[in-house]
C-alpha cells in the first residue's frame, strides 16, 4: 500500500481544482483568442495577395511604424490612451451579458464638455481646472451610457442598439454645439471651441512624449480588475451577467448594477473625450469622432472583456492604427485599410466564440483524471 501512494500523483495537481486543471481552464481563454487574431492576420494576408500587394511587406511597414523605434512606440502608446478608456466602456457592461457598442458618443461629448466648459474655467488653477472638466466630462459620459443600461432594465430595449444610435445622435448633437453655441468665432476653416490656455493642458510623461491619459488609462484598468474580480459587487455582476433570474432570485440588485457598471463605462468613454481635448488637440473639434469608440469594441472583444488583458491589445491595436499613414504611402493603399483589417479580425474574434467548450485539452476534468 506504501509503494502505491508513493507512484499516485499529487491529488492537489491533478484534481478538477489542482494547478494543471486552473492552468487549463485560464489557457483557453488566451489561446482562442489569439488563434483567432492570428486567423484574422493570416485572412487579410490573403485579401491583400487578391489585391497585388505583399503582406510581409505590409506587415513589416505595421510594425516598423508602431513599434520599430522610440518614437513609433510614443506615437503607439500616445493612441493607446484613449483605446484604453473606451475599451472598458464595453468590457464593464459586457461582465452582465450587455453589448454595449456606443462608446462614440460619450467620448465626443466628454470633450465637448471639457471644451465647453474650458473658458469659464480659465481663471482657475490648472491644479483645480483640469480635475472639474475630467469630472464634467466622465460625468456626461456616465449619464449618456448609464441612460443605455436604464432603457434596457426598465423599459426593455436592446442596449445594442440603443447605444449605437444614440452614438450617431451623440456626434450630430457635437457637431451642432461645435458649429453652433460653442463655436470659437476665430476658427474659420475647422469649426470648434476656444482653445484651451496653456495651464489647462495635459502635459506630458516627464521623459516620454505621451501624456498622462495612458497612466490613467492602465490604473484605470487595474482598478476595473479589481471591481469585477475581487468585490462584492463585481460578483454580483457576474452572477447576474450568467442569468439574471437566479440574480433575481437571489435578491441582488440586477437593475442597480446593469445601471451603474454602464454608467461607469461611460464616464471612462467620457475621460477619454476630455484627455483628447486636454492633452492632443486643445480644443474641441469634428476631430473627436475618429473611431475610438469603435476600436475599443474590438479590443474588449479581443481581450475576452478582461481590464488587465484589455492593456496589451489596446497597445497592438494602437499600433496597427498608428501606422496607417506610412502602410498608405508606402504601399499605395487607401487610410481605411487599418479598419479592413480590423474587420477581418473582429469577424474571426466573434467566429471563435464557437470554440469554447470544444477542446478536451483544455477541460479541466481531463487533468483530473490526470
Amino acid at each position: 500500500m506504501a509503494i502505491a501512494d508513493q507512484t499516485m500523483p499529487p491529488r492537489g495537481l491533478l484534481s478538477p481544482d489542482g494547478w494543471l486543471a486552473a492552468i487549463a481552464r485560464r489557457s483557453e481563454a488566451l489561446v482562442i483568442p489569439l488563434g483567432a487574431l492570428l486567423v484574422g492576420l493570416a485572412a487579410f494576408g490573403v485579401f491583400l495577395l487578391s489585391q497585388g500587394k505583399s503582406p510581409v511587406d505590409f506587415y513589416a511597414l505595421v510594425y516598423k511604424a508602431g513599434f520599430g523605434t522610440a518614437f513609433s512606440w510614443q506615437n503607439t502608446l500616445s493612441r493607446t490612451a484613449p483605446l484604453l478608456l473606451a475599451a472598458l466602456c464595453v468590457a464593464l457592461p459586457a461582465r452582465l451579458g450587455l453589448v454595449v457598442i456606443g462608446g462614440e458618443g460619450a467620448i465626443v461629448l466628454g470633450g465637448v464638455a471639457a471644451g465647453a466648459l474650458a473658458g469659464s474655467l480659465s481663471g482657475l488653477p490648472g491644479a483645480l481646472a483640469i480635475p472639474l472638466m475630467a469630472l464634467a466630462g466622465a460625468a456626461i459620459g456616465a449619464v449618456w451610457i448609464g441612460t443605455v443600461g436604464a432603457l434596457r432594465h426598465y423599459r426593455g430595449v436592446n442596449e445594442t442598439i440603443a447605444s449605437l444610435l444614440m452614438a450617431y445622435i451623440a456626434i450630430a448633437l457635437m457637431n451642432h454645439l461645435v458649429e453652433g453655441p460653442f463655436r470659437d468665432p476665430a476658427s474659420l476653416n475647422k469649426p470648434s471651441t476656444a482653445p484651451l490656455a496653456e495651464h489647462m493642458r495635459i502635459g506630458d510623461i516627464p521623459g516620454w512624449n505621451v501624456h498622462w491619459g495612458l497612466v490613467v488609462g492602465i490604473v484605470a484598468c487595474i482598478l476595473c480588475w479589481i471591481l469585477i474580480e475581487r468585490t462584492t459587487w463585481g460578483f454580483a455582476a457576474r452572477i447576474a451577467g450568467g442569468n439574471v433570474r437566479a440574480a433575481q432570485v437571489q435578491g441582488l440588485p440586477v437593475g442597480r448594477l446593469i445601471v451603474g457598471f454602464t454608467a461607469l463605462g461611460g464616464a471612462f468613454a467620457g475621460l477619454a473625450g476630455v484627455f483628447e481635448v486636454a492633452a492632443v488637440h486643445g480644443t474641441a473639434n469634428a476631430s473627436l469622432a475618429v473611431g475610438y469608440g469603435y476600436t475599443g469594441i474590438l479590443i474588449a472583444f479581443l481581450a475576452r472583456h478582461n481590464p488587465l488583458a484589455i492593456i496589451p491589445v489596446a497597445v497592438l491595436l494602437a499600433g496597427f492604427e498608428a501606422s496607417s499613414g506610412l502602410v498608405q504611402r508606402r504601399m499605395d493603399l487607401p487610410d481605411a485599410t487599418i479598419l479592413v483589417l480590423q474587420g477581418f479580425v473582429f469577424v474571426a474574434i466573434l467566429v471563435s466564440d464557437t470554440l469554447y467548450g470544444r477542446f478536451r485539452m483544455f477541460a479541466p476534468e481531463r487533468w483530473g483524471r490526470g
